[in-house]
């Protein structure tokens, strides 16, 4: 057995868990230097393809913070507008915060074969999302997209939603953070498009550090949510391990978290081997499919892609079995992250109110919390990281075989093939019966 592990995270991404030499150079980032690289790595700015930016969150304010995986579109039209400009001949305005711009839940749920699912599962199910800071505005962006898509409302009031601290706290919450706001909308969103009928439950960490996120994931467990959605992450550290055992290893728990947003490379906790790593897909329309959708892996530069890899510390879990990497491979499933074909999200806290298009793995790791939700709650002592393992090779899962996120000695970590490979595992949902156990 021939195992090939990456190195660390390109350099281009080592600030994603800050060390106290790129402090000074993240506070330069953040006052928007940031934002223009990024944007240098996306498709031209012409005005037909969507241009994007990393929201603020996914460069981290201080020392030893991990990163969000987002990006928002800024200009040009993405895949949706395109489809509807095709449809009724009026080409939308670019990035018009009047109109949602992105996929909406009925997108998701054709592309991924949820449609009956969606309408008739998941009550009484709890989906915890887990970020870093607080979103002042969380329940009433929420309510403005339900309602808009014609979801039934998820408040406070009727039970459905509910935010607290770290702590378990309902009115002692961490301090505001307009970046980590927009992170919260597109997870809150995502988890109510694929899993309409499922209760809510928003944890919000005081910092972005793996100890405060991990408390809140056992918050989240603690408060009985059996999917937990995570959208974040950093580069792997000998402490990976201790951190698995503290954090993650909940069995009867769907964990799922995103891959990464700066292509190949392993990033924690998507290598933890108790938890769904979730990668991220090209997703858009197809009339040459009997599945009305085609997806390839997501890579928009050589710096810009969904995550994927080998691990350097975290042990490979019994259920996985590919033989190029002889520790955790990632990731186990994937969903769409492409921002050119990214999901509608509502968001008023520290922008203009409205609605937003958003990519990266932060979309994918809820909408797979969302399909473990409508599956059905896993047997106490499973680990649902195993279940798509078990519907490997079937009609439960779309294989995606086309595309790469980077390039790498052992091709399928980085390549997609028929199968499994490392960029969108055993593939993207076709239905819930991948996510059962």
């Amino acid at each position: 057995m021939r195992s090939t592990p990456p190195s660390r995270l390109p350099a281009h991404s080592g600030w994603r868990r800050l060390g106290t030499a790129a402090v000074a150079t993240a506070a330069l980032l953040l006052t928007g230097f940031g934002a223009a690289t990024q944007a240098d790595a996306a498709p031209t700015a012409t005005p037909s393809k969507a241009t994007w930016t990393a929201t603020p969150c996914s460069t981290p304010r201080h020392q030893g913070e991990l990163a969000c995986n987002s990006f928002r579109v800024t200009g040009g039209l993405a895949a949706y507008q395109k489809q509807q400009a095709q449809r009724t001949g009026v080409t939308p305005k670019a990035a018009d915060a009047a109109t949602p711009s992105g996929y909406g839940p009925s997108d998701l749920q054709s592309a991924y074969g949820l449609t009956s699912a969606a309408a008739s599962n998941g009550s009484g199910e709890t989906i915890a999302i887990v970020d870093a800071y607080d979103d002042p505005n969380a329940e009433a962006d929420l309510a403005k997209y339900r309602s808009y898509y014609g979801l039934s409302a998820c408040t406070t009031a009727n039970g459905c939603f509910k935010k607290v601290s770290q702590t378990g706290s309902t009115t002692s919450l961490p301090s505001a953070d307009s970046g980590w706001a927009e992170e919260i909308s597109l997870d809150l969103d995502m988890a109510s498009a694929v899993c309409p009928n499922c209760n809510i439950l928003l944890v919000e960490a005081a910092s972005a550090t793996m100890a405060n996120l991990g408390t809140a994931v056992n918050r989240a467990v603690t408060l009985g949510a059996k999917y937990v959605s995570n959208s974040y992450g950093g580069s792997e550290s000998s402490s990976d391990s201790s951190y698995d055992s503290a954090y993650f290893n909940h069995p009867g728990v769907a964990i799922t978290v995103s891959a990464g947003d700066s292509g190949y490379g392993a990033e924690y906790p998507a290598a933890s081997k108790y938890v769904t790593s979730v990668g991220g897909t090209a997703l858009s329309t197809s009339s040459s499919t009997t599945r009305g959708w085609t997806e390839t892996v997501w890579k928009t530069s050589s710096t810009e892609g969904t995550g994927s890899g080998c691990s350097s510390y975290d042990a490979k879990p019994s259920w996985q079995t590919d033989t190029g990497c002889t520790k955790r491979t990632i990731s186990d499933v994937a969903a769409v992250a492409d921002p050119a074909t990214g999901v509608s999200v509502y968001d008023s806290y520290g922008i203009t109110a409205g609605w937003y298009t958003f990519g990266g793995t932060s979309a994918s790791a809820p909408i797979i919390a969302g399909v473990y939700a409508l599956a059905g709650t896993p047997s106490s002592s499973s680990y649902p990281a195993s279940f798509p393992y078990a519907k490997a090779g079937t009609s439960a899962l779309n294989d995606v075989t086309s595309g790469n996120n980077g390039s790498c000695s052992t091709a399928y970590l980085c390549t997609a093939r028929s199968g499994y490979d490392g960029p969108t595992g055993w593939g993207t949902p076709e239905g819930v019966s991948a996510f059962t156990g």
